[in-house]
């Protein structure tokens, strides 16, 4: 009973509040969105952040008040591009594995070496977002000084 609770629930988060439907059954309309523009993931950088690695997003958005040089600026810049383009390339590969996954479960063609294949395959890709998240956050502390650090999480507790 509870197994179908939870997928019931599940089921009816697939569309968000505007009532958009995601093309991939097993995927919401936000976190379709999300791996489709490159956004996926961003709490799989919660441990670095927690211990004071940023993303180059967040650090670029306060390039002004954190007096950023020209090379900061460009190889955060760099950085920052590096990822959008691995989120999308692992988005790419996680809307693909979720949609297969669909497919033959629903033509009742799954069997245990897919099954194991395409949930691996999965997991894999979690992995490599989750690195190439943590491999930004580790770059970018790399780039700041101590004194840029320290104002970038004083600005980042006042928002």
């Amino acid at each position: 009973m509870l197994i179908l609770t939870g997928v019931s629930a599940y089921a009816q988060s697939a569309a968000d509040t505007a009532g958009k439907q995601s093309p991939v059954r097993t995927l919401t309309y936000q976190q379709y969105q999300a791996y489709l523009k490159g956004q996926a993931g961003e709490d799989l950088a919660q441990v670095a952040e927690m211990n004071h690695y940023p993303l180059p997003d967040k650090v670029l958005k306060w390039k002004h008040e954190l007096d950023l040089s020209p090379i900061q600026i460009k190889k955060l810049t760099e950085a920052s591009k590096y990822l959008h383009s691995r989120r999308l390339q692992i988005g790419g590969s996680v809307i693909n594995t979720e949609k297969m996954l669909d497919s033959l479960f629903r033509s009742n063609q799954m069997d245990d070496g897919n099954l194991i294949f395409f949930t691996n395959r999965y997991g894999l890709y979690q992995g490599e977002l989750k690195n190439a998240l943590l491999q930004a956050c580790l770059s970018t502390e790399k780039l700041l000084s101590q004194q840029q650090m320290t104002r970038y999480e004083h600005l980042q507790k006042r928002n």
